[in-house]
Order: C-alpha cells, then structure tokens, then sequence
C-alpha cells in the first residue's frame, strides 16, 4: 500500500511520493506502472521526494519508459508544494537535491498553500562535452541533422539534462511525434537528448512544443523552457526576459546577467491524493 499524490504543472503530469515516511522498491518498475494511462494511474513519470544529506528534500524523477532523469523543471515546482502543502516544511525558500545539482525554490504562498514556485535553476551549459553532443562548435549553434524529409539546424543546451532546440514557422500544426522521435536517440547524443520545437513571436515571447526523452511529447518542459530561452537568446532572437507558450500554459524565464543564473515561475497544481495497491 503506497500513498501518493498526483500534481502537474502546466499539464506535465507526475505521480509523486512521499518517500520519507514509506519505503519504495522496485522504482523504475513503479514508475512504469503509475505512469501507464490505460492500466496505472496515468501520467508522464513518476517522482519521489527523499531525505538529503545535503538540502532540504531530494528528488528523484523517473520517466514514463523507467529510466531515470536529472531533473524535471515542472516537477520540481510540483515538489516545493508538496513539501509545503504536506507539511513536511514551513519553509518559503527550500533546497531541493537532484541529479542536476541542488535547485533553490522560493514558494509563493496564497490562503496556506503554494500557488507559485520561482526555482533558481543555475548556470546554463553550453560546452558540447557537458551536455552532451557529438560537435566541435563551443556553444553549439548549428547542429544540422537530416530528419526524414526535413533538415533541422540545432542549438544545444543543457541545464542538467541535455536539449536541442531548433526554430520552425508555426509550432501549432508542427509533427513533434514524427521529427522528435528520431532526433531523440541520433548518435550525436550519447545520452539521448530532450528536443524542443519553437516559435518566435516577438523579442518577449516564444511558443515551445516539447519531445521529451524518454516520455514523448509533453504538455510542457520547465527545463525546456529555459534551455529554449537561452539557445534563442545567444542566436540574438529574444531578450533575457521572456514568456514561453507550452501546449499545457506559460512560464516566465529569466537569464540574470549578473550571476548567468536562469530563474523559472510558473505555476504547481494538486489534482487528487490516492493509496496504491501494488
């Protein structure tokens, strides 16, 4: 019997678990099974909120197929209101552990409860070793892979988990499944890579349809989101301040420019808590 939660954040959907007070086996399984949307509970993954030795909580983020991820900018939204909702903490600025380092979310609080998380997600990493690609260019701004019938010219950025992001015209009747899938597991990224679709709409404000590794495409991608704001701001497309437009709703992105930190707000939302029987 496990006791869990389900939240999302802008429509990108996680089962999450309170992993200090129950013991979970098997996680990779698990995370199979709650995400399946025919027999399990349904979402994008699976995420556990564990005791740090370093900060306030560690996550641990499990994609849809099993296999573990770094970090989930949408998640870790999710986990600083569930820490606080929870009563776990009464914190309003909380350190949370991942495998991308330890992220620093200030909650936003309205009638007891969070509403919305500013996360300090770091440093952008722009060298090819470091994010990783297969390219002598340092930052990455002309990856040019042949897909199908289209050749796409990517940058690539990673904040803790590796993006290539590339410009099209219109990203509403754009074939995320078709392109995404292929460019997922190309050979110029040794750890596959999360790709991104986007759409220039002004200096302020971009439209972004995510191709997640390991999940497929999403309703949204914090981390995404940031590594798109970033690869259009350093090919001189946005400013440093922008809103970016996911199928699942906005969030606002800012590259500060006095300590290269990228700061992400949007929005964390509980949809029903539940006991698993597995």
């Amino acid at each position: 019997m496990i006791k869990f939660t389900k939240m999302h954040g802008l429509g990108n959907d996680y089962v999450y678990i309170d992993c200090i007070n129950q013991n979970i086996e098997n996680q990779s399984e698990l995370a199979k099974f709650v995400s399946n949307r025919n027999f399990g509970i349904g979402s994008d993954g699976l995420i556990l909120i564990c005791k740090s030795d370093n900060a306030d909580f560690k996550m641990r983020m499990f994609n849809s197929d099993g296999s573990e991820a770094e970090m989930c900018g949408n998640g870790i939204r999710c986990v600083g209101k569930f820490v606080y909702d929870k009563g776990l903490t009464d914190k309003e600025v909380v350190k949370i552990e991942t495998l991308a380092g330890i992220k620093i979310l200030n909650l936003n609080i309205k009638n007891g409860k969070v509403e919305t998380v500013k996360v300090d997600m770091g440093e952008p990493i722009l060298q090819p070793e470091k994010i990783p690609v297969i390219s002598n260019e340092n930052p990455v701004k002309n990856l040019k892979l042949k897909v199908e019938d289209k050749e796409f010219k990517f940058t690539c950025v990673s904040m803790g988990n590796p993006h290539s992001i590339t410009i099209v015209d219109n990203t509403e009747d754009f074939d995320v499944h078709k392109y995404g899938k292929i460019v997922e597991i190309d050979t110029v990224f040794p750890q596959k890579t999360n790709v991104e679709f986007v759409q220039i709409v002004d200096r302020q404000n971009i439209k972004m349809r995510v191709w997640e590794r390991g999940a497929g495409e999403t309703l949204a991608c914090g981390t995404g989101a940031c590594a798109s704001v970033v690869a259009c701001v350093i090919n001189n497309f946005i400013d440093k301040s922008a809103n970016v437009e996911l199928l699942g709703g906005k969030l606002h992105i800012e590259w500060d420019e006095e300590n290269n930190h990228i700061y992400m707000t949007g929005p964390a939302v509980t949809v029903f808590d539940g006991t698993l029987y597995y």
